[in-house]
C-alpha cells in the first residue's frame, strides 16, 4: 500500500516537473525572439543611419510655435469680420464713396426709366380718349387745348399737329413727325445716362485694380527682407474687389439699357401709329381755319 502510494506521489511530482520544464522551453523561446528582433531592428538603424551621426530627437523652435499662435489668431479675427467689413477696409475710403454714388445714381436713373418708359406715362388713355371724343363732336378747339395742356410724349406730339393743321394735313404730319423725334431724342437721354454709368463702372474698377497692383508692388519694393502675405493681400484685395464692384454694376446696367431701347422703340412706333390715326381724318382737308385750332 505504501509502495503504491509512494509511487503515485512520484509520479505527480515526475509530472509538476515536466510541466515546469516546457513552461521554461516555451519562456527561454520567447526571450530568444525578442532579442532577435531586438538585433535585427538595431542592424537596420546602422544601416540606415551613417556612421558618426549622432541622432537628436526633433525640438520644434519656441518661434515656429508662436508664429503658428499668431497665425490661428489672425485666421480666427479674419472669420469673426464679416463680408461687408471686408469690402470696405480693401476698398478703402476713396472707392467706397465712389462706388456709392454710382449705386445710389444707377437705382435713381432705373426708378425713373421704368416710370416713364411706360404707355400709361408716355399715352394716357384718358387723353386718348377725350381727344377721340372731342373729335368725333367736331370739337377742334377743345381737342388742341386738351392735347396742349396734357405734358406727356402723345399730348406733345398731337399739339403739334393741330397746331399746323391749318396749313394742311401734309403741314401736320410734318410738325408731328418733329415733335415725334424730339420727344425720342428727350427719352433716350434720359436712358443713356444709365449706359453712361455702365461704362464708368468698369473703368473705375479696372482703375482700382492698377491701383492696388501698384500698392502691391511698392510694399515688395520698400521692404527689405521679404513681405509678409497680408501685406501683399491689401493691394491684391483692393485691385480685386474694385474690379468685382465694377463689373456688379456694370452688367445690371448694360442690361437695363438695352432693355430700355427695346422698349422705346416698340412705344414710338405705336405712338406714332396712334397718333397718325387720329389724326388721320383730317386728311383731304388741305386747310382749316386758325380759329378752329386756336393758333
Amino acid at each position: 500500500m505504501l509502495s503504491a502510494g509512494n509511487a503515485g506521489v512520484t509520479t505527480g511530482w515526475e509530472d509538476d516537473r515536466a510541466v515546469v520544464r516546457s513552461a521554461g522551453a516555451v519562456a527561454a523561446w520567447v526571450v530568444r525572439g525578442v532579442r532577435a528582433c531586438l538585433s535585427r531592428g538595431a542592424m537596420a538603424l546602422a544601416l540606415l543611419v551613417p556612421a558618426g551621426v549622432a541622432v537628436t530627437p526633433v525640438a520644434f523652435p519656441a518661434a515656429a510655435v508662436a508664429q503658428d499662435d499668431l497665425a490661428d489668431e489672425e485666421a480666427a479675427a479674419a472669420d469673426d469680420q464679416n463680408m461687408l467689413q471686408f469690402f470696405i477696409n480693401a476698398l478703402g475710403a476713396r472707392y467706397v464713396v465712389i462706388f456709392l454714388l454710382l449705386s445710389f445714381l444707377l437705382v435713381a436713373l432705373l426708378v425713373m426709366c421704368f416710370l416713364q418708359i411706360r404707355r400709361e406715362a408716355l399715352a394716357p388713355r384718358a387723353l386718348r380718349e377725350g381727344f377721340e371724343a372731342h373729335l368725333d363732336a367736331k370739337e377742334y378747339q377743345q381737342a388742341y387745348e386738351l392735347a396742349k395742356a396734357d405734358d406727356s410724349y402723345l399730348g406733345h406730339v398731337l399739339a403739334a399737329g393741330m397746331g399746323k393743321l391749318q396749313s394742311g394735313h401734309a403741314a401736320a404730319v410734318e410738325a408731328m413727325e418733329e415733335a415725334s423725334a424730339e420727344e425720342q431724342m428727350k427719352l433716350e437721354h434720359k436712358v443713356s445716362y444709365v449706359s453712361l454709368i455702365g461704362a464708368l463702372a468698369p473703368m473705375f474698377g479696372l482703375l482700382g485694380t492698377v491701383d492696388g497692383m501698384v500698392s502691391a508692388f511698392m510694399v515688395i519694393a520698400k521692404s527689405e527682407t521679404q513681405p509678409k502675405p497680408s501685406e501683399l493681400a491689401i493691394g491684391i484685395s483692393q485691385a480685386l474687389i474694385t474690379t468685382l464692384i465694377g463689373l456688379w454694376l456694370a452688367i445690371p446696367a448694360i442690361a437695363c439699357y438695352a432693355l430700355f431701347k427695346n422698349w422705346m422703340q416698340t412705344l414710338n412706333g405705336d405712338i406714332e401709329k396712334e397718333a397718325s390715326g387720329l389724326m388721320a381724318r383730317f386728311q383731304g382737308s388741305p386747310k382749316k381755319s386758325s380759329t378752329t385750332t386756336g393758333a
